[in-house]
Protein backbone atom coordinates (compact mmCIF):
# COMPACT_ATOMS: atom_id res chain seq x y z
CA UNK A 1 0.00 0.00 0.00
CA UNK A 2 1.25 3.44 -0.85
CA UNK A 3 0.62 6.64 1.11
CA UNK A 4 -3.03 6.56 -0.04
CA UNK A 5 -5.20 8.20 2.64
CA UNK A 6 -8.89 7.41 2.65
CA UNK A 7 -11.19 8.73 5.38
CA UNK A 8 -14.55 6.96 5.27
CA UNK A 9 -17.59 8.47 7.02
CA UNK A 10 -20.52 6.21 7.86
CA UNK A 11 -23.50 5.80 10.20
CA UNK A 12 -22.77 3.49 13.15
CA UNK A 13 -26.45 3.54 14.15
CA UNK A 14 -27.33 1.54 11.04
CA UNK A 15 -26.72 -2.14 11.90
CA UNK A 16 -26.07 -3.07 8.25
CA UNK A 17 -23.65 -0.17 7.70
CA UNK A 18 -21.89 -0.77 10.99
CA UNK A 19 -21.44 -4.49 10.32
CA UNK A 20 -20.13 -3.86 6.80
CA UNK A 21 -17.63 -1.24 7.92
CA UNK A 22 -16.56 -3.39 10.89
CA UNK A 23 -15.87 -6.25 8.48
CA UNK A 24 -13.90 -3.97 6.13
CA UNK A 25 -12.03 -2.43 9.06
CA UNK A 26 -10.88 -5.88 10.13
CA UNK A 27 -9.82 -6.71 6.56
CA UNK A 28 -7.86 -3.44 6.41
CA UNK A 29 -6.38 -3.58 9.90
CA UNK A 30 -2.78 -3.09 8.75
CA UNK A 31 -3.77 -0.11 6.59
CA UNK A 32 -5.82 1.37 9.44
CA UNK A 33 -2.91 0.98 11.87
CA UNK A 34 -0.58 2.60 9.35
CA UNK A 35 -2.99 5.52 8.95
CA UNK A 36 -3.73 4.87 5.27
CA UNK A 37 -7.45 4.31 5.88
CA UNK A 38 -9.70 5.47 8.68
CA UNK A 39 -13.37 4.96 9.42
CA UNK A 40 -15.31 7.66 11.25
CA UNK A 41 -18.80 7.81 12.69
CA UNK A 42 -20.75 10.79 11.33
CA UNK A 43 -22.88 10.79 14.49
CA UNK A 44 -19.84 11.78 16.56
CA UNK A 45 -18.94 14.69 14.24
CA UNK A 46 -22.15 15.66 12.41
CA UNK A 47 -20.63 18.78 10.83
CA UNK A 48 -17.45 17.08 9.62
CA UNK A 49 -18.39 17.29 5.94
CA UNK A 50 -20.35 20.55 6.05
CA UNK A 51 -17.59 22.31 4.09
CA UNK A 52 -18.42 19.91 1.23
CA UNK A 53 -22.14 20.63 1.55
CA UNK A 54 -22.84 17.15 2.96
CA UNK A 55 -25.26 16.89 5.88
CA UNK A 56 -25.39 14.16 8.48
CA UNK A 57 -28.43 12.71 6.67
CA UNK A 58 -26.46 12.62 3.41
CA UNK A 59 -23.87 10.42 5.14
CA UNK A 60 -26.58 8.34 6.79
CA UNK A 61 -28.01 7.71 3.32
CA UNK A 62 -24.72 6.98 1.49
CA UNK A 63 -21.10 6.40 2.43
CA UNK A 64 -18.91 9.48 2.08
CA UNK A 65 -15.12 9.65 2.06
CA UNK A 66 -12.27 11.98 1.35
CA UNK A 67 -9.17 10.85 -0.48
CA UNK A 68 -5.54 11.91 -0.12
CA UNK A 69 -6.20 15.09 -2.13
CA UNK A 70 -9.18 16.06 0.01
CA UNK A 71 -11.66 15.24 -2.77
CA UNK A 72 -15.10 14.09 -1.60
CA UNK A 73 -16.20 10.64 -2.78
CA UNK A 74 -19.81 9.49 -2.36
CA UNK A 75 -21.80 6.26 -2.53
CA UNK A 76 -20.67 3.40 -4.74
CA UNK A 77 -17.44 5.25 -5.49
CA UNK A 78 -16.52 4.92 -1.78
CA UNK A 79 -17.16 1.18 -1.91
CA UNK A 80 -14.97 0.93 -5.01
CA UNK A 81 -12.20 2.95 -3.31
CA UNK A 82 -12.37 0.64 -0.27
CA UNK A 83 -12.27 -2.49 -2.43
CA UNK A 84 -9.30 -1.06 -4.32
CA UNK A 85 -7.19 -0.99 -1.12
CA UNK A 86 -8.57 -4.16 0.52
CA UNK A 87 -6.41 -7.25 0.06
CA UNK A 88 -8.23 -9.79 -2.10
CA UNK A 89 -10.97 -7.36 -3.16
CA UNK A 90 -9.21 -5.40 -5.89
CA UNK A 91 -11.03 -7.53 -8.45
CA UNK A 92 -14.35 -6.05 -7.22
CA UNK A 93 -13.03 -2.54 -7.83
CA UNK A 94 -11.91 -3.58 -11.31
CA UNK A 95 -15.11 -5.43 -12.15
CA UNK A 96 -17.68 -3.03 -10.70
CA UNK A 97 -15.70 0.19 -11.05
CA UNK A 98 -14.76 0.04 -14.71
CA UNK A 99 -16.10 2.58 -17.18
CA UNK A 100 -18.94 0.35 -18.39
CA UNK A 101 -20.08 -1.10 -15.05
CA UNK A 102 -19.71 1.96 -12.81
CA UNK A 103 -23.12 3.46 -13.79
CA UNK A 104 -24.81 0.12 -13.04
CA UNK A 105 -22.91 -0.18 -9.76
CA UNK A 106 -23.93 3.34 -8.77
CA UNK A 107 -27.57 2.68 -9.66
CA UNK A 108 -27.67 -0.56 -7.62
CA UNK A 109 -25.87 1.01 -4.68
CA UNK A 110 -28.17 4.04 -4.67
CA UNK A 111 -31.34 1.92 -4.71
CA UNK A 112 -30.04 -0.26 -1.85
CA UNK A 113 -28.90 2.83 0.10
CA UNK A 114 -32.30 4.50 -0.34
CA UNK A 115 -34.11 1.40 0.95
CA UNK A 116 -31.69 1.04 3.87
CA UNK A 117 -32.02 4.73 4.77
CA UNK A 118 -35.83 4.46 4.78
CA UNK A 119 -35.67 1.28 6.91
CA UNK A 120 -33.35 2.93 9.43
CA UNK A 121 -35.52 6.05 9.56
CA UNK A 122 -38.66 3.96 10.06
CA UNK A 123 -36.95 2.13 12.93
CA UNK A 124 -35.70 5.32 14.61
CA UNK A 125 -31.97 4.71 14.13
CA UNK A 126 -30.93 8.36 14.45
Amino acid sequence: MTGHRLVVWYNTRCPVCNAGIDWQHNRLLAAVRAGHVSFRDINEQPDALAAYGASVDDVRRRLHATDETGRLIVGADVAIAIWRVTPGEGFLATLLGNRLMRPVTRFGYDRFADALFAWNKRNGRW
